[in-house]
């Protein structure tokens, strides 16, 4: 889940005139709100329905061995695309990256629904996360200038509810299309869907621009944008050598990594690779939380799949206990009393999170019972809402006012960069041990070994976190 953008958010501070004692469905604000949580619904939507379908799209397309790069490659497009959008929409405003997000996200949904190898999947699946990344940070640009202060949290709330209806009717959907039309029209089916939230928000968005024209002009941070560039191809050419596994592969691999690393190290805050105390800690731990959890979930629908022969609908399902989870634990840690104990949710979070991990992993075993596996991710869910919700507050609370827009930025992409890492890392493990090779000559199923690893690997990445978290107090 992205958070913010680069001065998006806390730099602006002007609402729409009219309205002030209003609600967010009340005058002007009603078409931007309606319409920015059709955007988000889309996206929702798509993330799950996307994870019910890909067991099936990967066997047709006969590359169970890239799996995990569907998602990575998503993953690392949106790396780029968030700098290029905060800055974007600082100088510009907001329509721009939104409309053109949202058009390069169906431009994607098209490719990979048009896809006739692996390869040219996890292409579209990469322009689809260009979309994302431009999307999701427009729109927090939005909140920030077209609605007052006193309305944002709604707006926010708004956000998070408009995840839950897809978590329970995404993996039904996608089940029940991907059994009688195709895995093709779970991506096919959804570019008509893009004109509804463009034709109800673009009046009033237009209106809101003209209020409130952008307080910063001139051209992008060049240096910015180029270690964005250099952070995503690192990480791709990462990817690329994980896949090749022979000596070749080591090529790609050293300038990924000559690449990535620098790139990281003045993306984010000094101090935040050797996790020094206070906000360094703060943003790693986002990013660590983030790849566990959503690497180990991705590996889900196809451990039961394959596995437990569930079908695609059962599969995506047993995911839809943690979206609904997540919001009872960002509820629990959003009470009044909650504030002194920070240090301890997050810690707690990270626990729950390894704990919901390592209860899915038991499902490989035959005799332990299917809903383990959904009852798992409802801690897991919990555990996320905990720490990541607590991981926002206190990255806030521990930012001076004039680098709240910035701490924000790095707190996106430390949770686009664990993605990026964790769920490479699942792909190189699950090619190494056999994961698409065996599939491919054996149609009857995969092997326990690559999931044991990969959920072994993420539970202890979550623990790792829980050890950290006592490194948040400055």
């Amino acid at each position: 889940m992205t958070t913010a953008s680069p001065t998006s958010v806390d730099a602006v501070h002007h609402p729409l005139p009219e309205e002030e004692n209003g609600g967010v469905l009340s005058g002007p604000y009603r078409a931007l709100t309606l319409g920015i949580v059709s955007v988000v619904l889309l996206l929702a939507f798509e993330a799950t329905a996307v994870n019910t379908a890909m067991p099936q799209a990967a066997k047709e397309l006969g590359g169970l061995g890239l799996y995990a790069f569907a998602f990575s490659g998503y993953f690392t497009s949106t790396l780029f695309a968030l700098v290029i959008s905060g800055q974007w929409s600082d100088r510009r405003g907001p329509m721009g990256p939104l409309f053109t997000g949202i058009a390069v996200f169906g431009a994607g949904l098209v490719v990979a629904g048009a896809a006739v190898n692996m390869w040219m999947f996890v292409a579209g699946r990469a322009v689809q996360g260009l979309g994302g990344g431009l999307v999701i940070v427009a729109l927090y640009v939005v909140v920030g200038r077209a609605f007052p202060e006193r309305l944002r949290p709604a707006v926010f709330a708004a956000f998070s509810a408009a995840w839950v209806l897809p978590s329970i009717l995404g993996p039904l959907v996608s089940g029940a299309v991907t059994q009688h039309l195709g895995w093709r029209w779970v991506f096919l089916a959804v570019p008509a869907l893009i004109l509804l939230p463009l034709a109800v928000m673009g009046p009033a968005l237009h209106r809101a621009e003209r209020a409130q024209p952008p307080q910063r002009a001139g051209e992008f941070d060049r240096r910015r944008t180029g270690l964005a560039a250099m952070a995503a191809l690192g990480a791709a050419l990462l990817q690329y050598a994980g896949q090749r596994l022979d000596l070749l592969g080591l090529v790609p691999a050293v300038a990924g990594a000559a690449l990535l690393l620098p790139a990281v190290l003045r993306l984010l805050p000094a101090g935040a690779l050797r996790a020094a105390r206070g906000l360094p800690t703060v943003i790693v731990l986002r990013g660590v939380a983030a790849g566990a959890f959503f690497t180990a979930e991705l590996f889900i629908p196809l451990m039961m799949v394959t596995q437990r022969q569930l079908s695609l609908t059962m599969g995506g399902l047993t995911l839809t206990s943690g979206g609904l989870s997540w919001a009872l634990g960002s509820w629990l840690q959003g009470r009044p009393a909650a504030d002194r104990h920070r240090e301890a949710m997050i810690r707690l979070g990270f626990v729950l999170t390894a704990v919901s991990i390592a209860g899915a992993a038991l499902v490989l075993i035959p005799a332990v019972p299917v809903w383990v596996a959904a009852a798992s991710w409802a801690v897991g869910g919990i555990g996320m809402g905990l720490a990541v919700a607590s991981i926002s507050v206190l990255m806030m609370k521990l930012s001076a006012p004039e680098e709240a827009g910035a701490n924000s930025a790095s707190l996106q992409l430390s949770d686009a960069l664990g993605n990026v890492l964790m769920t490479g890392l699942a792909g190189v493990l699950f090619a190494g041990l056999g994961g698409g090779a065996v599939a491919a000559a054996h149609e009857g199923g995969l092997p326990v070994a690559p999931f044991a690893v990969i959920f072994a690997a993420m539970a202890g990445a979550a623990l790792g976190g829980a050890a950290l978290s006592g490194r948040v107090r400055a």
